[in-house]
């Protein structure tokens, strides 16, 4: 028999303060709904549980109106069952009186068997319970989790760190260093939170690869052998910002086009790799032109691909995508003679853009001049630079 009571307290805030965090810049709904749960997802260890934990203070709750448990708690284990959601809700909502709303935060409760069900009863018949959750496993990163729950939810998407984050996980270790220098460390370890702490990040980020691979596509695709999955994203990650043939993967590795494309597929709903198709009004047109693919963060990048120099214009140039990624759900280039980096769609119409570490070279202007031969009524180029990402990327305010 557990101690219910016991391990609850032990995660829960009522009898202490939640630990200081660099907060997160997030698009929060403006507050929680009894009849749909609030869904937190993104890749592994971007800092889900930590958002979570931030919520309370977001929205103003009193930490004694609020559960959180962390459902990995091997206290729990055998009993990760709704029977334990049961019990939890029943326990928190006994101390107070039904006028009283409470919020249960739940972390990883993929673990919990049958949980989406359970959920969907709760949110069918709400009662001033309302329930923030977060998971780690594909089904849940990968937007299934709103099909089980039928509509029921609300999904915030998160990433690791952008560069204001970053910046400020690093204020008081560094203080005032030069902005070359931030951009530079930046582009380098990426933005996963504890690699910014870490006395080895790449050790880190190698084993956060390792298991999200492991934990997170393996095991989607219930396959015996994660080494040929490994090597295709090494591929993808060595590749940013080129066009890449799935045949020529294939060939590489001695495996079939269908199974390289199932490995990306799998690695797109762990929010490991990010796809960015050729643009093209017609789906006959855009179907056989080859893909671009971006990683979910540049230092998880480095510490996987075979290292050719500094290269940080991919690097500015994943960054760059990663930003629009989340303020754009699709995101394409074109190519002609030359190569517009972006395409996206804004107002009924199309914004070309060109990133670059230097000043554009000639070849970008170029590339915007046929680009806008093809297409004469879209909007003024965005040219980006290393400047942008100090500023997190505001020219794409407009978009």
């Amino acid at each position: 028999m557990i101690d219910l009571e016991a391990i609850l307290s032990y995660w829960s805030f009522w009898d202490k303060n939640p630990p200081e965090t660099i907060p997160r810049e997030a698009s929060l709904p403006e507050r929680l709904y009894a009849n749909l749960a609030f869904t937190i997802q993104g890749v592994r260890r971007c800092g889900k549980s930590t958002l979570l934990i931030q919520l309370m203070t977001h929205y103003k709750l009193d930490p004694k109106h609020c559960l959180y448990i962390n459902f990995e708690d091997a206290r729990l284990i055998g009993n990760l069952d709704t029977g334990l959601l049961d019990g939890l809700l029943t326990y928190f909502r006994n101390q107070f009186s039904k006028d009283v709303p409470l919020y249960f935060f739940l972390d990883e409760i993929q673990n919990v068997a049958n949980w989406e069900k359970w959920m969907h009863t709760q949110l069918e018949r709400p009662a001033n319970n309302y329930f923030v959750v977060t998971g780690s496993n594909s089904a849940l990163l990968s937007g299934e989790l709103g099909s089980s729950l039928a509509g029921r939810n609300i999904v915030q998407e998160l990433f690791p760190f952008n560069y204001s984050e970053y910046r400020l996980s690093k204020s008081t270790e560094h203080g005032n260093s030069d902005a070359k220098s931030n951009i530079t460390n930046f582009l380098k370890t990426g933005g996963f939170p504890l690699a910014q702490t870490y006395h080895n990040p790449t050790e880190l980020l190698q084993q956060y690869f390792n298991d999200i691979i492991e934990k997170d596509v393996r095991a989607r695709l219930n396959s015996p052998n994660s080494t040929p999955i490994k090597r295709v994203v090494k591929m993808l990650f060595e590749s940013i910002g080129s066009e890449l043939s799935l045949r020529k993967i294939a060939g590489n590795l001695g495996i079939s086009v269908d199974t390289v494309q199932s490995y990306i597929d799998a690695c797109e709903l762990a929010y490991l790799v990010y796809k960015c198709p050729f643009f093209s009004y017609s789906e006959r047109k855009r179907a056989p032109r080859n893909i671009k693919y971006y990683p979910v963060d540049t230092g998880l990048r480095r510490a996987i691909a075979t290292q050719t120099g500094l290269d940080l214009g991919k690097d500015l140039e994943a960054a760059a995508y990663l930003n629009l990624r989340q303020r754009k759900k699709n995101i394409f280039y074109w190519k002609g003679k030359g190569e517009v980096d972006f395409v996206v769609q804004s107002n009924n119409s199309l914004v070309p853009i060109q990133v670059s570490m230097e000043s554009p070279h000639e070849r970008h202007f170029q590339a915007i001049e046929e680009f806008f031969a093809h297409f004469p009524q879209a909007e003024e180029p965005i040219y980006v630079g290393p400047n942008d990402l100090i500023n997190d990327f505001t020219c794409f305010d407009e978009i």
